[in-house]
């Protein structure tokens, strides 16, 4: 009987352990994991800030699913040291585990900034149902709260603030809303939308510091302005958790380093999910993670899956705002592009040598479906760039 670890429970590592136990019906499989829930769906958690649905209607995996495919879950319990030459875990309980295959799926955390004041009660940043919980309820006591950080997942919270009838005030350094994910037309488009629904924008702008006796009343920006509010919640990215990867001598740059098998540099010893390096890119989206712990977790149980990358695809998920951006979006207006304008509505479709490279559409969804088939087959789309720049284009026609 084969002895499978997995270290996380989240996208990755619970994948990772269903295709395990498809693939193997005997073997034992032992899960650890930092948080005390189950696996649950963490895109929605600016959901449960709002107040809008509870922790079991996010489950995605409860305990009597793990119980009934016999899998030993310690929740709110890691892996506190790996001895990789005898291939064993030792929990933070102490107890040693063996294992012939081992899975690191520690995620990643998010990064706060080393601005003055982040030790104050009431500042945040938002990556587990934990952190959600603590954000909600400091919700309940303030009126006014600052989102530093215009990135999606940082929009998606500072819109379940507002549901709670808070005034939300986002920093951004940048000069645009999602500089990654929209042009500077679709950013400014995107913005009003926001202003209309409680948002206020203070863009090209930097914290200095969060400033109150021991809780957040206000902060200081470098301009000199300085922002009311009771809840500071920061969105400035993501960093892979690597300390047990390093621990055992893991080869790292960006990310713990996997190949196609998503086998690291040790023999027995896999990777997936947000602290994976994989072709010099650490992805740190759902989509990968879940795709990387079907992969890992096949190859764990001897079977033969290759990760080829993840398309990255992006979506703001608030109500009245549908956004989504994929590939090439040319935010300088140097390529070939196909733009379509009206009020309330954006999109924009990029081309590299007549090929479908990318698109936006912001308030608009028709022709979502055909322009991300487009760009996975790389269609040439040459012949239809004029027409793409009509409201009414039969993107149909991009798939015949």
């Amino acid at each position: 009987m084969k002895n499978y670890i997995i270290i996380g429970n989240g996208a990755a590592g619970a994948t990772a352990a269903r295709k395990i136990r498809e693939a193997d019906s005997e073997g034992s499989i032992t899960i650890f994991s930092a948080e005390g829930d189950p696996f649950y769906y963490r895109p929605r958690l600016p959901d449960f800030i709002a107040g809008i649905v509870e922790l079991p209607k996010i489950t995605l995996q409860n305990s009597d699913w793990y119980a009934s495919r016999q899998i030993d879950l310690h929740l709110g319990e890691m892996a506190a040291e790996i001895d990789s030459s005898a291939r064993e875990v030792r929990s933070e309980k102490g107890e040693v585990f063996g294992y012939d295959a081992l899975l690191l799926a520690t995620g990643a955390r998010s990064f706060i900034p080393p601005v003055p004041g982040t030790d104050k009660d009431g500042v945040y940043a938002l990556r587990t149902f934990d952190d959600a919980r603590s954000i909600a309820a400091q919700a309940e006591k303030v009126e006014n709260a600052i989102l530093i950080g215009g990135g999606l997942l940082g929009l998606e919270a500072g819109y379940g603030l507002t549901r709670r009838g808070l005034k939300v005030k986002v920093v951004e350094f940048f000069d645009r809303l999602l500089p990654r994910q929209m042009d500077l037309a679709g950013a400014f488009k995107l913005q009003k939308m926001l202003e209309e629904m409680g948002f206020s924008f203070y863009l090209g702008a930097r914290a200095k510091e969060i400033i109150g006796e021991k809780a957040v009343e206000r902060l200081a920006l470098e301009d000199g302005r300085v922002l009311e509010g009771g809840l500071v919640l920061f969105s400035a990215g993501i960093r892979p958790n690597l300390d047990l990867a390093q621990q055992i001598g893991l080869e790292v740059d960006k990310g713990v380093k996997v190949d196609n098998r998503l086998m690291t540099s040790q023999e027995g010893v896999w990777a997936a999910g947000d602290l994976i390096e994989h072709n010099g890119r650490v992805y740190g989206i759902w989509p990968a993670a879940l795709a990387q712990g079907e992969v890992a977790g096949t190859n764990m149980a001897g079977g033969e899956a290759l990760y080829q990358g993840t398309l990255m695809s992006n979506s703001l998920k608030v109500v009245g705002v549908n956004l989504t951006s994929a590939g090439e979006i040319d935010p300088e207006g140097k390529l070939p592009s196909a733009v379509f304008e009206a009020e309330g509505g954006y999109r924009k479709i990029v081309l590299v040598e007549g090929r479908m490279a990318g698109y936006i559409f912001l308030g608009l969804t028709r022709g979502i479906k055909e322009c991300q088939a487009a760009l996975e087959q790389e269609t040439d789309v040459s012949s239809f760039l004029e027409e793409m720049k009509e409201g009414e284009f039969d993107f149909s026609k991009l798939i015949q």
